[in-house]
């Protein structure tokens, strides 16, 4: 029979989608919880409607699920230059990242980085550095911050039409982790972490199920990793 301790462990790893032999450092931490976190309700009216910005011809959906050196954004600019070489225009192409399990904080501000020390947590080290990272490096890239091929970060391809959206179960149960590293509040570091999502990126309840609602708008799938 399970002990409530091994019940936290694997309701949070199934949850995130990872095995204890693949991330033993975050099952510790889990096994350390009290509780999981409360997930904020979402309004899925709202997300729902999100999924009509998809648009043009050419729709794919890229699986973040892990930080992968920046290609869950790589392979979205990816896509548009392709497909921009080929005669479609911006206005006819849309890729759309969903960031989720370990690839979160990409969606989220530099000050909860540099705050909850967020590129140690998730293993993401600062190429300028070669450090933890204490700053989003993928949504205004600096030089150094991505290979040098003219990719953009974000921001930009957010103003190419790009799609970004983050998984909410995920925050929810990594805001716990991060709470209990640093004996703070998981509401409040949830909270917190919610406040600091990047403009324009859609909180969705998560991240399997705005993959899923992207196939039904038309987007093909594709794994952001080698």
């Amino acid at each position: 029979m399970k002990t409530d301790k091994s019940r936290r462990s694997f309701f949070a790893t199934l949850a995130l989608g990872v095995s204890a032999s693949a991330f033993p450092m975050m099952v510790k931490e889990f096994e350390n919880m009290e509780t999981l976190p409360e997930l904020k309700h979402l309004e899925t009216k709202d997300a729902d409607e999100w999924f009509k910005k998809i648009k043009g011809s050419h729709r794919i959906a890229y699986d973040g699920s892990t930080p992968h050196a920046g290609l869950p954004i790589i392979w979205n600019w990816a896509f548009y230059k392709s497909n921009n070489e080929t005669g479609s225009p911006d206005s006819d192409i849309t890729a759309m990242s969903v960031l989720r399990h370990n690839a979160i904080p990409y969606a989220l501000k530099s000050e909860i980085w540099n705050k909850y020390k967020l590129g140690e947590i998730f293993e993401i080290n600062d190429n300028s550095t070669g450090k933890p990272s204490l700053r989003n490096t993928v949504y205004e890239p600096q030089d150094g911050d991505f290979p040098p091929l003219g990719i953009d970060g974000i921001k930009r391809m957010q103003e190419r039409g790009a799609l970004f959206c983050v998984c909410n179960l995920a925050i929810g149960v990594y805001s716990g982790v991060v709470a209990n590293k640093m004996s703070l509040d998981p509401k409040d570091v949830y909270e917190d972490m919610i406040e600091g999502i990047l403009p324009e990126i859609q909180l969705v309840p998560s991240g399997v199920w705005a993959l899923g609602r992207a196939q039904e708008n038309g987007c093909g799938y594709i794994f952001a990793g080698n």
